[in-house]
């Protein structure tokens, strides 16, 4: 595998970890809400220290490109996030991570339509396969019947993290740095949460004992700043519909870790959705060698 290839399975299964550390942040008080102004904050932060440290003149940005920015923090970090809370509270979990891995696809479309990337067979069997690996691993029921709008919550989670994807490389094309495009992400989400829900209540969570400030460095570390770091640094030397199929390995990692940490029961489906993931991950990967 190359580089690029395991940054952004890397990537996934650090994303894999959002469900154990969303658990322990809300057992020190901070919600959904505030997980994301935390997350983000906090990623913002280690991004804008790496790059005063490596260079500083990463920080700027044209204003004309502006728009780049917004995009990947407010209307794909910030929006996905808000939708997928919704969607979770009016679906059951495994509903709202079906339709959540609809970005794959998602971004495989618009990719062929924006940056003309190829529609081969290879990559649409990996494809189909990761969203059955998803669909498997989440827990697909016979549910038939979602109400409006769980449905459209769930679909605008799946359509916002795909957005992450395109914007990002809108703004790698226009010649910024992975560290520039995750910086401004990260702080206009951060931003965005603040003023939607508020900063006080999270920031009172998080500063109760140090305990707490270490959970959440911790969680910022982990579930934000590596992940969109190594996935951006894979981003920007692959095909963007391919980085989104090979970060489907994030509900692999979520399962694995509900196994072995509290214990829960893996299925054959369950396990059968996890083949499917990591075949499509063969195929992708076999493409590649070939190329």
């Amino acid at each position: 595998m190359t580089k690029q290839t395991l940054a952004v399975l890397g990537a996934g299964a650090l994303w894999g970890t959002m469900g154990l550390f969303t658990r322990s942040l809300a057992a020190i008080g901070i919600g959904p809400a505030g997980a994301i102004l935390v997350r983000c904050a906090i990623a913002a932060l280690f991004f804008a220290l790496m790059i005063a440290l490596r260079d500083p003149r990463a920080f700027r940005v044209a204003p004309k490109d502006l728009w780049c920015f917004f995009g990947s923090g407010v209307c794909s970090l910030l929006f996905f996030t808000f939708c997928y809370f919704n969607a979770i509270s009016l679906l059951s979990l495994s509903a709202a991570a079906i339709l959540l891995y609809t970005a794959p696809v998602i971004v495989v479309l618009l990719s062929a339509w924006l940056f003309r990337e190829k529609l081969n067979g290879l990559k649409l069997a990996a494809l189909a396969l990761a969203f059955l690996g998803c669909c498997l691993v989440s827990g697909l029921t016979r549910e038939t019947a979602l109400p409006l709008r769980g449905l459209l919550f769930g679909l605008g989670a799946g359509f916002g993290y795909a957005l992450y994807s395109i914007f990002a490389r809108l703004a790698l094309d226009r010649g910024y740095t992975s560290s520039t495009v995750n910086l401004y992400s990260c702080l206009l989400a951060a931003l965005g949460a603040g003023l939607i829900w508020g900063f006080s209540e999270p920031f009172a969570a998080m500063t109760a004992s140090w305990s707490s400030v270490g959970l959440c460095l911790l969680a910022g570390l982990v579930t934000c700043f590596l992940p969109y770091l190594l996935y951006t640094y894979g981003l920007s030397r692959m095909e963007t519909g391919r980085a989104s199929i090979l970060a489907s390995v994030e509900p692999v990692v979520a399962t694995l870790l509900g196994v072995l940490i509290y214990h829960e029961a893996l299925t054959l489906r369950g396990a059968l959705g996890i083949l499917c993931v990591l075949a499509a991950v063969f195929l992708l990967n076999s493409r590649s060698k070939k190329a």
